[in-house]
């Protein structure tokens, strides 16, 4: 006869089994190790008398290790989050195994370097003015946007800053600007344009940013400074009418998306309903796989930088070379999401600050009195703050939009650009006023996954048609029906600088991808969530040619 056990037995039962779990743990010391980042491992081998700055993940609110535990071996609490289950914390680097016996720590990471590196550029008569947007009836009026950055310092075109502005930095509680990088992005969001005439008004004059700032006085910050911003966004994003973040930094991605408490943290606040805008990192010139952390986060919308030459054919336009590429690092997925103008882009300048200081060349003299009010930067950053100011006119138009439908709606609007290589374009280049005109909702658009098949090589794509719902099909989203503009897979025979694609430069002999140019009549870019029946798009063994790819050995620390 089978026999139940009574509530207060199952209770014991699952008492002891949870004894014994932390018993093996504790006597487990590779269980232990595993819950060490591989940064956080090379930073106690190379320096194991030094003392660590480390963020730590826990199963839950009462899991939280308290300040006596930390204290106890030797360390101090800097920061403690909402916003994801964990703490910033300061601990000698040999008591840091000793940490990892803790049952309920589920990860340690090390608390990385963020950089503000913008890409040097010459005075250019380019500027970020967008004609589109004299005939929009819409300025972002009531939309609440938080800029993660190096702070704000006062301007006559950023007028509508909000008096409100904090400091993430510990033991700097000083809001302004001393790098430089902060007030271009504010401008490129929110400049009112007064002192240029309107030649550099931002794209969304109406909002209210506040400035959150991060990043010190030579453009660097700490990732727990960062997480504490997004944590103060998530308490306060009601009160504050927060409807975007904009974060146009972040350091090259050191373990999967899902274990990286950065990308936890954006993706809680995407989750609670705020959209969240990344910059895709500016070491394009390194190859693919170069996307930056949270950007590396599937949910979040990433943005890559082009480079337009001041007029409005977007058949002349290129991917600007230092523009990060996809797919990402570890979790392979397709990235950036799209692009938009980042290049040798003009707004307000801080005055006496490190970069306008340090290059004058990239001074811009207002055309209303003759005084450098302006500064020239280039990188994903500034991308970043276009496509931020264009989701305030989103929300302006329609309140109601959640950020996976933004999402979804800006990557099927974008313009299809004749430049056949997905992870350096993403959906396309962002176009405004089609984004504003664009229909449908998603209840999710996690950006597609790539997948490698072992033995053969060959790649295939996620279905977004499966995941997004099916009118969002890939072909639709990234290029209207067809995989690449022109029918032929590549141009110029290449899609990768060593590599090529097919030896004989197309996809069929008759260098058409079907005889009536379409990729597939009903629009589906695949029937089992896959390009083809054998679940890959291409095949390239130089991409993961050793399992990795292509210059991961050379990330740098970047945040445009």
């Amino acid at each position: 006869m089978i026999r139940f056990m009574q509530c207060s037995q199952f209770k014991q039962l699952a008492y002891a089994i949870f004894l014994s779990c932390c018993l093996l743990v504790l006597n487990n010391p590779a269980a232990a190790a595993l819950k060490l980042s591989q940064n956080v491992k090379d930073k106690i081998a190379k320096s194991p008398n030094s003392q660590v700055n480390l963020i730590l993940t826990y199963r839950n609110k009462n899991a939280r290790p308290s300040q006596a535990d930390i204290a106890n071996k030797g360390g101090s609490i800097r920061h403690q989050y909402s916003v994801i289950p964990g703490l910033a914390i300061q601990i000698p680097a040999q008591a840091v195994n000793k940490l990892a016996n803790n049952p309920n720590i589920t990860g340690i990471t090390l608390d990385e370097t963020l950089a503000a590196a913008s890409i040097e550029s010459l005075p250019t008569s380019s500027n970020s003015n967008f004609p589109e947007l004299a005939g929009l009836p819409y300025t972002g009026k009531g939309v609440g946007i938080a800029v993660i950055d190096s702070g704000f310092s006062n301007h006559q075109d950023l007028n509508s800053v909000s008096s409100f502005d904090k400091s993430f930095i510990s033991g700097d509680p000083d809001t302004s600007d001393k790098y430089g990088h902060g007030n271009h992005i504010l401008g490129i969001l929110a400049g009112s344009g007064g002192m240029s005439r309107d030649l550099y008004r931002g794209i969304a004059p109406g909002i209210e940013p506040l400035p959150l700032r991060v990043l010190d006085e030579k453009g660097q910050g700490l990732t727990s400074s960062v997480i504490a911003a997004l944590d103060w966004v998530l308490l306060n994003k009601d009160s504050r009418n927060i409807d975007i973040v904009n974060i146009s930094l972040g350091h090259p991605v050191t373990q999967a998306a899902a274990d990286d408490p950065l990308v936890q943290a954006v993706e809680a606040v995407w989750s609670a309903g705020v959209v969240v805008v990344c910059s895709a990192g500016n070491d394009g010139r390194n190859g693919y796989g170069t996307i930056t952390s949270p950007g590396n986060s599937s949910r979040v919308i990433t943005v890559g930088s082009i480079t337009h030459w001041g007029d409005q054919d977007p058949l002349n336009d290129i991917i600007s070379t230092y523009s990060s590429r996809g797919p990402t690092r570890i979790d392979r997925f397709t990235k950036p999401d799209l692009v938009a103008p980042g290049n040798r882009m003009i707004s307000v300048k801080s005055n006496a600050s490190y970069l306008s200081e340090q290059h004058p060349e990239r001074l811009i003299i207002a055309p209303t009195k003759n005084k450098a009010d302006y500064f020239q930067l280039s990188g994903t950053s500034m991308s970043a703050a276009v496509v931020s100011g264009t989701v305030a006119l989103m929300l302006e138009q329609d309140p109601s939009l959640s950020p996976d439908t933004i999402k979804a709606r800006l990557m099927r609007s974008a313009t299809k650009l004749d430049i056949q290589d997905p992870f350096a374009t993403g959906a396309g280049l962002l176009n405004i006023t089609a984004a504003l005109t664009e229909s449908g909702t998603v209840s999710q658009a996690p950006s597609p996954k790539v997948q490698r098949d072992e033995t053969s090589g060959t790649m295939g794509f996620e279905n977004t048609s499966l995941t997004w719902g099916a009118e969002w099909a890939l072909a639709y989203l990234w290029s209207d029906a067809y995989l690449w503009a022109d029918t032929n897979l590549e141009s110029d025979a290449y899609l990768w600088s060593d590599a090529y694609l097919w030896s004989d430069a197309y996809l069929w002999s008759d260098a058409y991808l079907w005889s009536d140019g379409s990729l597939w009549s009903d629009a589906y870019l695949w029937s089992d969530a896959y390009l083809w029946g054998d679940a890959y798009l291409w095949a390239d063994t130089y991409l993961w040619a050793d399992d990795t790819l292509t210059s991961d050995s050379a990330a740098q620390l970047i945040d445009d």
